[in-house]
């Protein structure tokens, strides 16, 4: 098996590997069947999202269930679905596509979408019998059922293994009554069917349920809330007053409900990233079209260096986050490949092969959850006065952008995870970490190289300087690591910062990856303004873990100790040639400008 010959990285591993470009998956390898699914997507969203997106913004839940349903119609709420269930059966990257592609026009719908084909339908996926498998899947695969995920209380959020949801047996031993209050929970004015999470007696760790809806039985819903956007994506408390569930309705086994709802929050999390790429193409596309025909002073808005750079900071964060995005959906794939070539279940690969690339995941979360954020309130600036008008898009979109960096596990706590995922795989020698961390210290001590070396090559400075980037990083933490030990999960500040160096790491290598790949195979000259990009993003991520790793090693370091780490942040961060920031924005605006939008996807 051709997967099986090149060593594939294990999560965490990019860190202290160097990766080869030939060894990532781009958005340009996308084959036949991938292209055609991602335009037959573009179409449904165009005719009955984009085009109607103003029902989205009037609450208009009737809407967002009958497009839920013509999604379905169309099979794209069954990629990720195995054929023996009624579904088509698509390998991860495929279901990333679908993820991204139907996700950008409105955050009701793609809220909707994600609470139904994610955390609704893949918990009895993955961890379901096959009984349960044969009974619900296929209904929630053709979009007959709505499926909805009943994790979160009002007094366990991040804290999710808190919840005061109870189970109690029966006597005769063939049910379970279910008590408690949950919030929260989208698709719940529509779904039929409840994944749920409550403790059994004082177990340590809660229990996942399959919970069908039925008001005779128990359930009643709150009103459904005020938000700030996502305003068509119904959300409700439920309420459980000894719901009566059969035993067989149990997911797993009786305590695994934890990791049922931390394995679903992994996948959650990169297609939550995935869900918000094509939310930035489109507003990037938008503001585009209004700076090409706004004229201002008699000449297009577009023109003027001020709108330019915002174009073009734009178009860098979203083709890095595509480029971060699918490596990593890849990686999954490939793993799981591995996995079911060795013998293991569809489901057993499925849920190991995410779970290894968690870290990747919860940077990702981060990373793109924040970077549409940005380009969503440019966006909005662009438009100026226009883009505050509720008749325009972009303040919808603003709107809409800013639960991503909340539901999936809120951006703070995946920022922490992703470190603390890092260091709990040292320990287990998943990751070598160690020896890298020793090597820097070693070569903190020692006189550096005034050579001058040779960067004629493409992306040779900067291939050398993202290496140094990753010194920084196993400075910072090898350092944090030996100061605090078990306890570094109480110091949060420096936990944060050395995530942040970890994030610009992986999506500033992979969006070098991504161009240095393309223009082997498609030549320099058409790469342009991607180059454009990926040297305008190090030089950001440069200034980042510059500020970031200052950040920690003044806050942990003294005396000779932080003078060694501040020379030692200095020399890695050192550029040998300072690039053109202005030449290389305005070659990245002046291609997004000629297109009339973002054309690289």
């Amino acid at each position: 098996m051709e997967i099986k010959e090149k060593e594939i990285l294990r999560g965490g591993q990019f860190l202290v590997k160097e990766t080869d470009c030939e060894d990532i998956f781009t958005l340009e390898d996308l084959d036949e069947e991938q292209k055609m699914m991602r335009e037959s997507t573009k179409e449904f969203v165009d005719r009955e999202l984009w085009a109607h997106w103003e029902r989205f913004e009037k609450k208009d839940y009737a809407y967002t269930e009958e497009t839920m349903r013509k999604a379905g119609e169309l099979g794209l709420l069954s990629v990720a679905v195995p054929e023996s269930y009624g579904g088509m059966g698509m390998g991860f990257v495929s279901t990333m596509l679908v993820c991204d592609y139907i996700s950008g026009a409105t955050g009701s719908f793609s809220t909707a979408f994600g609470a139904h084909t994610g955390i609704g339908t893949m918990p009895i996926t993955l961890y379901g019998t096959e009984e349960q498998k044969q009974k619900y899947v296929p209904k929630l695969a053709s979009g007959e059922w709505f499926g909805a995920y009943c994790l979160t209380e009002p007094g366990a959020g991040s804290d999710a293994n808190s919840g005061k949801t109870k189970a109690v047996l029966s006597e005769d031993g063939k049910h379970y009554s279910i008590t408690g209050q949950k919030m929260w929970i989208s698709n719940a004015g529509f779904c039929n069917v409840f994944i749920v999470f409550a403790r059994i007696e004082d177990d340590k760790n809660i229990t996942g349920f399959i919970v069908e809806n039925n008001p005779e039985n128990g359930i009643t819903l709150g009103d459904e809330e005020k938000k700030l956007g996502i305003h068509s994506s119904s959300t409700r408390q439920v309420f459980f007053n000894e719901t009566k569930v059969p035993v067989e309705n149990m997911l797993s086994e009786r305590g695994n409900g934890f990791k049922i709802a931390m394995n679903a929050l992994n996948v959650g999390r990169i297609k939550l990233a995935a869900a918000c790429l094509e939310a930035q193409r489109r507003v990037i596309n938008e503001a585009t079209k209004y700076a090409n025909e706004r004229i201002q002073f008699k000449t297009p808005i577009i023109n003027f260096g001020a709108i330019k750079a915002k174009i073009a900071d734009m178009a860098t964060n979203a083709y890095v986050d595509e480029a971060a995005c699918y490596r990593a959906a890849k990686n999954i794939e490939d793993r799981i490949a591995i996995r079911e070539a060795e013998g293991n279940s569809h489901q057993e690969a499925e849920l190991k092969g995410v779970e290894e690339y968690a870290i990747e995941c919860s940077i990702l979360k981060v990373a793109v959850s924040e970077h549409v954020q940005h380009t969503t309130d440019e966006g909005i600036q662009v438009f100026g006065g226009m883009g505050f008008s509720a008749d325009t898009p972009m303040e919808s979109a603003w709107r809409d952008a800013r639960i991503s960096r909340i539901y999936e596990g809120t951006n703070e706590i995946n920022r922490m995870l992703a470190v603390g995922m890092l260091v709990k795989k040292a320990m287990k020698g998943h990751v070598d970490l160690l020896g890298p961390a020793t090597a820097v210290g070693e070569e903190l001590m020692g006189i550096p190289s005034f050579d001058t070396p040779d960067f004629s090559e493409l992306f040779a400075e900067e291939k050398d300087l993202v290496a140094r980037l990753k010194k920084v990083f196993l400075m910072v933490a090898g350092s944090a690591v030996q100061k605090f030990g078990t306890e570094l999960e109480e110091h949060q500040m420096v936990l944060m910062s050395a995530s942040d160096i970890l994030i610009q790491v992986y999506l500033a290598e992979s969006a070098i990856l991504r161009t240095e790949k393309n223009a082997k195979r498609f030549g320099e000259q058409s790469q342009a303004a991607q180059i454009a990009m990926s040297k305008l993003y190090l030089y950001r991520a440069v200034d980042v873990v510059s500020q970031k790793g200052k950040e920690a090693i003044v806050s942990f370091a003294e005396g000779d100790e932080q003078r060694m780490m501040l020379m030692g942040l200095k020399r890695f961060t050192k550029y040998t040639n300072q690039p053109n920031v202005v030449a290389l924005r305005t070659e990245i605006a002046d291609k997004v400008a000629a297109d009339n939008g973002y054309t690289f996807d």
